[in-house]
């Protein structure tokens, strides 16, 4: 007889967990209360990629004129005065629809029982569910919890937290914005910032650190504190809002040294928040916080004897990618194929312009380990692909151990660079040397050949 599986959440972590205790024989019931495909699809990775493209679109006929003859910039200004906000969402939206009928289709085929209700433990082994209609029990033998988080929205912008943006709605802006204030320079603000400034908007970026990007490496932030000045992009940092309040529809933000920031829309981009207090988490024996689930083991995802989690809600990391890895590690190990996961070889990816990205170790977070490393940097102004796409900006740069060649992890900023880096991932879950990736033969003229130049300077 198979053993019965309940997936909460149907987002990044939970659709890959329940297909992969389906395949693996279980019998598996996945319970969402919203949307198939969670914060990703609906309104984070997905979304923000479409209208990235389109606005990276935009930026091309901006700088058409150069290759036409002279008078061409008044057309390419007519094109953009006829960029059309609502046919850049719906593109975006029917990207959406296609992606979430294609997991309702593999639900389909793995026969698996998708229930949109709202989920809670009445104990270890029993889950209530809710749906408009009824409430009913559904008894299980595991369960994966996979309930993502929200958008973290602190004082003092909560108490005008009903006329602010975050990540979740951003994309229902009614029409674009003049003014536009981002509060938050990490990985969401950095995005939208590139954007919206390709769209024409006037963007200013407010960040408690002196850095954007405060996380990464600092080379990565130069890069892009670089671009978005170029853009007009007002970067305010090491500034701190401590009050907000609406005008006549005006947004005003102020900062700690008294000044104003005024703007037609604010985006609160700070960060992200767990909230288990509807799933009855602690009725499962569970504690949590706002970080996430406490006690999650970090390389099988267990959590007590018959619970396991993947995803945001493990307060490992707030990526898909890291999501889906943990959801198949989570299934795998309850349906007796264990495995398990790595967070270190997780890649970070930004999609600015130009593209940043990261995986393993950087200089900064070796040397606090005590270890002695070489550095291979390579810049893209010598790199051919890169030149002939009027996109040189950047670098790459392999972080290797000094005395026994393994390759620890790099950073790069280059035209995508997002695609590249899984080439030093692959190295690093193989455990390669610097001469061993030496080796390999890229293909030229790429991007990804600037990994090869570097090793061999």
């Amino acid at each position: 007889m198979s053993i019965k599986v309940v997936v909460i959440g149907a987002g990044p972590a939970g659709y890959p967990a329940a297909l992969t205790a389906a395949k693996l024989g279980a019998q598996v019931t996945v319970v969402e209360k919203a949307h198939l495909g969670g914060v990703c699809l609906n309104s984070g990775c997905i979304p923000s990629k479409s209208l990235l493209d389109a606005a990276h679109r935009f930026d091309v006929i901006k700088n058409i004129s150069s290759l036409c003859e002279e008078g061409s910039a008044d057309a390419a200004q007519t094109v953009l005065q006829h960029l059309s906000w609502k046919k850049i969402q719906t593109r975006q939206q029917a990207v959406t629809n296609k992606l979430t009928l294609g997991i309702n289709a593999l639900f389909r085929q793995a026969k698996i029982n998708l229930i949109t209700a709202i989920a809670s433990f009445k104990d270890t082994n029993t889950l209530i569910v809710k749906t408009e209609q009824e409430e009913k029990e559904i008894c299980f033998d595991y369960a994966i919890i996979c309930t993502g988080s929200t958008a973290f929205v602190p004082p003092p912008f909560d108490k005008i937290k009903e006329h602010i943006y975050d990540n979740s709605n951003i994309f229902t802006l009614p029409q674009l914005p003049q003014t536009l204030t981002i509060v938050g320079g990490g990985v969401i603000g950095c995005e939208f910032a590139t954007l919206m400034s390709s769209l024409g908007v006037k963007v200013s970026v407010i960040e408690m650190q002196n850095r954007l990007l405060p996380t990464l490496d600092e080379g990565l932030s130069r890069v892009i504190e670089t671009n978005l000045r170029k853009r007009g992009v007002t970067l305010l940092l090491g500034k701190k809002a401590i009050d907000a309040r609406v005008e006549n529809e005006r947004k005003i933000l102020t900062l700690e040294d008294g000044t104003h920031i005024e703007s037609e829309v604010i985006l609160a981009a700070i960060g992200r928040s767990c909230d288990l207090t509807e799933l009855k988490a602690e009725n499962a024996g569970l504690q949590w916080d706002r970080k996430g689930l406490k006690n999650v083991n970090p390389q099988t995802m267990q959590i007590t004897e018959n619970i396991y989690a993947a995803g945001d809600v493990t307060g490992l990391s707030l990526l898909a990618h890291a999501a889906t890895r943990q959801a198949a590690v989570a299934a795998g190990n309850i349906c007796g194929k264990p495995t398990t996961y790595n967070n270190d070889l997780v890649p970070n990816a930004v999609y600015t312009s130009p593209e940043l990205a990261s995986v393993g170790l950087g200089k900064q977070q070796a040397q606090e380990k005590g270890l002695e490393i070489k550095t291979y940097k390579y810049f893209m102004l010598a790199n051919g692909r890169s030149l002939t796409m009027d996109a040189a900006e950047g670098f790459v740069e392999v972080i290797a151990d000094k005395n026994s060649d393994k390759i620890l992890g790099a950073v790069m900023a280059a035209p995508n660079a997002s695609e590249i880096i899984s080439s030093i991932t692959v190295a690093l879950q193989a455990g390669l040397t610097v001469e061993q990736l030496k080796n390999v033969i890229f293909p030229h003229p790429t991007v990804c050949e600037s990994i090869g130049d570097a090793l061999a300077k």
